[in-house]
């Protein structure tokens, strides 16, 4: 084959360290914006973010020569040092290490844009905890439970 065609869809969530919840609602807009700026600083698009004061969900579309470990490294690290430079008061402001990775194919997108659009009803009824077990689950990913939240 001559050329290269992709469609690569992840689903990345991740926590603030310890779950604290920083991302308050006078900021998160001005947050998800920025990470949507990471993403198109390298070559992909942030086709949702959102999240509420403890978590983050970015549904993006990316190149098949960026792996998912890359972009969570991306939104993770350029995210942070933002962060610690806009808003000093956040001086402890730190990501979890790990991340939760899920691919979503085009015709489950929407879906995922709407869960993200609606984290804050969403979690009037469920912990970050039990949406990421829940994730893991539905994307029958194998944990040990010592080692998922740290």
């Amino acid at each position: 084959m001559a050329n290269t065609y992709s469609h690569c869809y992840n689903h990345i969530v991740f926590s603030t360290k310890n779950r604290v919840d920083f991302i308050k609602p006078e900021i998160e807009n001005r947050v998800w914006a920025y990470i949507g700026g990471i993403a198109r600083k390298h070559k992909m698009t942030a086709l949702q973010v959102g999240g509420i004061d403890n978590h983050i969900h970015v549904l993006i579309s990316s190149p098949p020569s960026v792996a998912p470990s890359k972009i969570a490294q991306y939104l993770k690290g350029d995210s942070s040092f933002w962060i610690h430079n806009e808003f000093p008061a956040m001086n402890k402001f730190a990501w979890q290490d790990g991340y939760g990775v899920f691919s979503v194919c085009k015709s489950h997108a929407g879906k995922v844009v709407e869960y993200i659009k609606n984290q804050r009803k969403h979690h009037d009824k469920q912990t970050y905890e039990e949406e990421f077990v829940d994730l893991l689950k539905l994307h029958e990913i194998e944990y040990d439970e010592r080692y998922l939240f740290g």
